[in-house]
């Protein structure tokens, strides 16, 4: 599996043959520096976990480039589809979308989910979510999405195994990092840990490094990549 981060909690996953992007806030984010033509190219899904700006981003610009199918809560999806998203995949909590050679199923996530419209209405866009994807031939990857920690995590590593975490980590709008340590070292047994949703704006930690000092004598488990930059896991 080729991974690359893009910063806060955006992703791109290379893997059986499928190209997903995960919650891609590229325009806006500081830590991105390429082009959205490039990030397009080859993409087959993007994945939402929940409707803020900060994580819809440039939805609806990648896959009009692309072509792919947008995968995210009912309304959301609902909502993408009226701003001219022509192929949503719509789920919800608990259920799980199968594809050819990877599904990914939706957790429950302890925040908030809505679009804030220029006039300051607030467009409700379902529950927010973590997502777990499992790959035909490769590692399971949990993104956390924006959340809190909560007991029914020990749920999700008793039926999803994951073996890759990535983990908000920047606190204000989600886990800090003594937090979101606790839960890794609780209730997961990673392989691998990717700290998200850090040094975007001022209100966020500004590194991840508060952390990974937390983590202990489990840091070896966390890996920082460099941002924009294709690794392997």
């Amino acid at each position: 599996m080729k991974m690359t981060y893009y910063g806060h909690s955006a992703f791109r996953i290379e893997c059986d043959g499928a190209t997903i992007l995960i919650d891609p806030f590229l325009s806006g984010n500081k830590h991105f520096s390429g082009s959205i033509e490039e990030v397009a190219d080859g993409v087959t899904h993007i994945a939402l976990t929940h409707g803020h700006d900060d994580h819809v981003g440039d939805t609806v610009e990648l896959a009009r480039l692309s072509g792919a199918q947008v995968i995210a809560n009912f309304e959301l999806a609902n909502w993408l589809a009226g701003q001219g998203v022509a192929d949503v995949a719509p789920g919800n909590t608990g259920g799980t979308i199968r594809f050819d050679t990877f599904s990914v199923t939706f957790t429950q996530a302890f925040h908030s989910s809505g679009h804030v419209g220029a006039d300051g209405s607030v467009t409700y866009l379902g529950m927010p979510n973590g997502l777990v994807f499992h790959f035909a031939d490769g590692p399971s990857v949990y993104h956390m999405g924006d959340t809190d920690m909560f007991g029914d995590m020990a749920l999700i590593q008793e039926l999803h195994h994951p073996q890759i975490g990535l983990v908000p980590v920047g606190d204000r709008f989600t886990m800090g990092a003594a937090v979101a340590a606790l839960a890794c070292r609780r209730y997961f047994t990673f392989r691998t840990i990717i700290p998200i949703h850090w040094g975007t704006f001022p209100p966020l930690d500004a590194s991840p490094e508060r952390f990974i000092e937390a983590m202990e004598e489990d840091r070896a488990q966390v890996l920082r990549p460099t941002i924009g930059t294709a690794f392997s896991v």
